[in-house]
């Protein structure tokens, strides 16, 4: 039965808590180790960033939708200004007066000469008239002059100081579909980031129940090893009573001390694998290293129960999977580059609008202040040839979404034969739990006749040590049945895809 968000938020929130309690009191459960391993990996909170920075990428996605305003604006200095007039037209200008008098003068003299030759006149008077006619010539040359530099002047642009603003709004209308395409990316890739988080914290979890178990089955180690410890020592002890009174010989107590110091020694090396695995539970947990920490299923006899895998749903492993749901991810982005490339090659339409100022106005005469209008148009792009650079560039991201899909369905069969596998696994450690079980009855049984008989004096000394090594072989059996039967039945949950946190 799948866990609503809901429950799963609740669950790690009371592990969280039940972490935090039991670190304070040294006693940690399975549900506590994994709720401080989720909270303090470093691991999980890289993935977690990773999502944060997908889901901006993708609200940065959204806004290409929307319409973009871009402000400029800038000033240039030239060392010539734009000129409507040529040198020859501004000369002729400034020299307006002079060219007016001197046609002017000439054109006066003529009639005056004319008429003078004639007899409309006298010579006296032509010689006035003349008088008059180079006295007011200076006068219109000068008024003529200004006249033209003034006209010159008034052409003039002054546009080696511009300064320039503008405010432009662009509306993408179609862009070949690289909008949706690159927005659909983003969706993807906060999903896989989602599965990334979740295949993350799998992983975690799994390390941590390893880690947990290990350190129960070594305690469990630790007790057998310090009862057989017991059980030599006792009967070293027997051995030597028994040396003293004559019944037995000095070569069964050698053959017991031998046993007491391979005792001891296992004892050792049972003790410093026991420290090893804290301090790495320790480490998964974000504890000190060298915390001293309790587990509570330390003192448990048995801490797993059979159970049977029974029909394992590969197809739900294949749904559940964050492994597999981030090689679909990675087949969608692939398919949409590849629309995303074949948008760059198709027709483009954009509505833009704007406001535009500069100073000098090119509006009103290149004059000296600010002045702008406004503007509206639509932009469409068409690539007309490319040398099939589209084809090929689409051709190579189709390939890669083949390779994509085939490293899926490789995948998919491995996913499979590791579900296949593990429910075998799980089947087999429920046999060598029973079996386990068994013979650490009959052990016990045969250990039992053996002390009986040593007293009874029927069994000698090798008998009991053979018995009590079988015990220490069943017990040490049965607590590696029990650690492997829980181990299993993890494991199994994680290649199914199941939620375990």
């Amino acid at each position: 039965m799948k866990r609503t968000g809901l429950q799963t938020c609740l669950l790690v929130a009371l592990g969280v808590l039940c972490g935090a309690d039991g670190a304070a009191q040294g006693v940690l459960s399975l549900d506590s180790c994994r709720a401080m391993a989720l909270r303090n990996n470093k691991q999980l909170t890289i993935a977690r960033l990773k999502q944060d920075v997908a889901r901006d990428a993708r609200k940065a996605a959204r806004t290409k939708y929307l319409p973009h305003v871009d402000v400029m604006g800038g000033y240039e200095f030239t060392s010539k200004e734009i000129s409507i007039l040529n040198d020859r037209q501004k000369g002729a200008l400034g020299s307006l007066g002079s060219t007016v008098a001197g046609q002017l003068g000439n054109t006066m003299s003529s009639v005056i000469s004319e008429m003078a030759g004639q007899g409309v006149i006298t010579q006296q008077t032509a010689a006035s008239l003349g008088a008059i006619a180079e006295k007011l010539t200076p006068g219109i040359e000068k008024a003529g002059n200004s006249i033209g530099q003034t006209i010159a002047d008034a052409f003039r642009t002054d546009t080696r100081n511009v300064f320039a603003a503008s405010v432009m709004l662009t509306q993408p209308i179609y862009m070949g579909g690289s909008i949706v395409a690159a927005n659909k990316i983003a969706d993807i890739s906060e999903q896989l980031a989602a599965n990334d988080l979740a295949g993350r914290k799998q992983n975690i979890i799994y390390d941590v129940d390893n880690a947990y178990w290990t350190v129960v089955s070594l305690k469990h180690k630790q007790k057998l090893a310090t009862s057989y410890l017991e059980l030599v020592k006792k009967l070293s002890s027997d051995v030597s009573k028994m040396i003293g009174e004559g019944v037995a010989t000095r070569a069964d107590g050698l053959k017991v001390d031998v046993k007491v110091n391979e005792a001891e020694m296992q004892l050792t090396q049972v003790d410093n694998g026991l420290s090893l695995a804290k301090m790495l539970l320790c480490q998964l947990c974000g504890l000190q290293i060298d915390g001293n920490i309790v587990l509570e299923d330390e003192d448990k006899e048995d801490v797993s129960s059979a159970v049977e895998a029974g029909g394992v749903d590969v197809e739900a492993a294949f749904d559940n999977r964050p492994e597999l749901k981030m090689l679909q991810n990675t087949v969608d982005i692939s398919k949409q580059a590849t629309k995303l490339i074949r948008a760059a090659y198709l027709p483009q339409v954009a509505l833009t609008g704007g406001y535009l100022v500069t100073n000098p106005s090119l509006y009103n005469g290149f004059e000296k202040k600010f002045s702008g209008i406004w503007n509206i148009g639509v932009i469409v792009r068409v690539p007309v040839w490319n040398w099939f650079e589209s084809t090929y560039k689409i051709r190579a991201s189709k390939t890669a979404t083949s390779i994509a899909m085939l490293e899926l369905d490789d995948a998919k069969e491995k996913v499979e034969l590791q579900v296949n596998q593990s429910s075998f696994k799980l089947s087999e450690a429920n046999k060598k739990l029973a079996m386990a079980k068994k013979n650490t009855e009959q052990a016990d049984e045969n250990l039992r006749c053996a002390n009986l008989g040593f007293k009874e004096g029927v069994m000698d000394v090798s008998d009991v040590m053979a018995a009590q090594t079988a015990w220490l072989q069943a017990r040490s059996q049965k607590i590696d049945a029990d650690i492997d039967v829980k181990l299993s039945q993890t494991n199994l949950k994680k290649v199914l895809g199941e939620t375990i946190y």
